[in-house]
Parts: C-alpha cells; structure tokens; sequence
C-alpha cells in the first residue's frame, strides 16, 4: 500500500510534511496511528514497512508518519529548529498533527494513538502528556521520559554528542526548559492508555527512563503495560523478541482503539 504525501502547517507557519496511509476498505471514519521516527535526526519515508502495512490492511487503521522539525532531508535549517531550548516549539508540531487529523473526513479524531521509538519515544511520552485530551493509547519504545535524566545516564561517551541536540542541562537555564518539556514531569496529566517496551542493557537510553514513567504513572492509580526485554539493547533485534512485542502491540492497540467499523476497547 502506497501512501499519500501531506503537508499542513503549525501554528508558527513551520510546515510539516508527513505520509498517510489509509486502509483501502473503510466503513466510516477509521482510527489513526501517528508513528515518529527516532533521531530526533532521521526521516520517515515511504518504504514498506510490515509494521505499518499490518496496522492499515489487516487492521484497518489509517497511519500518519510526520517529519516533524528537526527531521532530515529537508535542509539544514529544518533540521536544526528543534536544537537545544527550540525544543520546545517543536512540541506545537504534535498539535499540528492532530488539527491535521482532525481535518480529515476519514479519520477518527477521537481514536488517536501514537507509537515510536527512542526519539520518537520521547514524543509518544510528550503526545500523551502535554496533549492528554486527544490520544487514547501511546506506545513507547526505548524513549526519553526526562531530558535531564537522560543526559545524565546516557553512556558517556554519547553524552556531549546528546548536548548538542537538546542542551546542557548544567546550564540552569536550559535545565528550566528541559524540566518543563519532560513527560515525566507532566505524568498528572497523561490520560491515555500506556505501553512502555525496553531493552535491560541499552547503552543510549537506559531501563531507568522507563521505569521512572512506569512507577510515576502507576503511583496515580493507572495501569501501564510493561514489557522489558532483559536480552536486549536500544530496540528489538532477536526475531522472537521482535514477534513476541509486535504482537502485543497489535493487541494494545486493538484494545484502545477499537476497529474502524466502532466499538472502542475504552
């Protein structure tokens, strides 16, 4: 399945293009799936993907894979609008994705869940947490709940590399900014459900960050899926783990997105 090349704008004029699939068969609006890429420095484009192509032909939910800023291949000053504080701006890129969803007959505005990994898991965090009112269900993989956090426990040899992108946080004026755009500091306001997956030994995004959000969205009662992969690193690279996760992940989704046809799982 092919998808459709868009475009739309944040409330800054900064535009954001993105690839929507949709499934072929539709009754009705159907649920969406918004997927950021990692990086923050990569690209979503349109190659197949096995992941992206069960959700919308087998699953019938529309996927959206946005190149928010920071995104490469669309210069180097797109690349570098979300470095250091700008970071913060970038966050607007989020709502500008759901303003999109929701201009859009055949999708499901109220049945919005969002997926990604390591960067793109700091942005799952960040959806559900500064935009708590329209997702249902946010999937986190390998991902930043704290920036501070993370500067500080990332492998040291990553770590003047990382302040680069998103800032020193010893510098008490950047770390203001930091707090303020960590989920883990706005975990009060995270309504959607929650999928957390992490690899015990990943040397970039260590278990902490996830275990942190895990037990800071448990303590207010909510219940997280938790699943950690003791035999793996920053991602899924064994086939069964892959499998084994993959799978759960269609059922979440399921669950808390429902099918295109109605019935909700929440």
């Amino acid at each position: 399945m092919e998808p459709e090349l868009v475009r739309y704008k944040a409330k800054d004029g900064v535009e954001v293009p993105a690839f929507l699939y949709l499934p072929r068969e539709r009754k009705g609006k159907v649920p969406v799936v918004v997927v950021f890429h990692g990086g923050p420095e990569a690209q979503s484009r349109p190659w197949l993907s096995t992941f992206t192509q069960y959700l919308a032909v087998e699953m019938g939910m529309a996927v959206l894979t946005p190149n928010v800023r920071g995104s490469d291949g669309y210069g180097k000053s797109f690349r570098a609008m979300d470095d250091g504080v700008k970071r913060e701006q970038s966050l607007a890129d989020i709502g500008a994705t759901l303003d999109y969803i929701a201009s859009r007959a055949e999708l499901d505005a109220s049945r919005v869940g969002v997926y990604g990994g390591s960067y793109g898991g700091y942005m799952v965090l960040a959806s559900a947490a500064f935009y708590p009112e329209r997702f249902r269900a946010a999937v986190d993989v390998v991902g930043i709940s704290s920036l501070p956090t993370f500067l500080r426990n990332t492998q040291a040899y990553r770590q003047e590399l990382r302040r680069v992108e998103y800032g020193d946080e010893r510098d008490p004026e950047v770390l203001k900014v930091q707090e303020r755009i960590s989920p883990l500091n706005a975990v009060d306001r995270i309504k959607a459900a929650l999928f957390v997956q992490q690899g015990a030994n990943d040397p970039r995004v260590p278990q902490s960050e996830a275990e942190q959000i895990v037990k800071a969205v448990r303590a207010r009662g909510s219940d997280v899926w938790y699943m950690l992969a003791l035999d793996e690193g920053h991602g899924f690279g064994k086939k069964a783990n892959r499998d084994t996760i993959t799978m759960a992940t269609f059922l979440f989704l399921e669950k808390h997105l429902g099918t295109p046809s109605g019935g909700s799982g929440r």
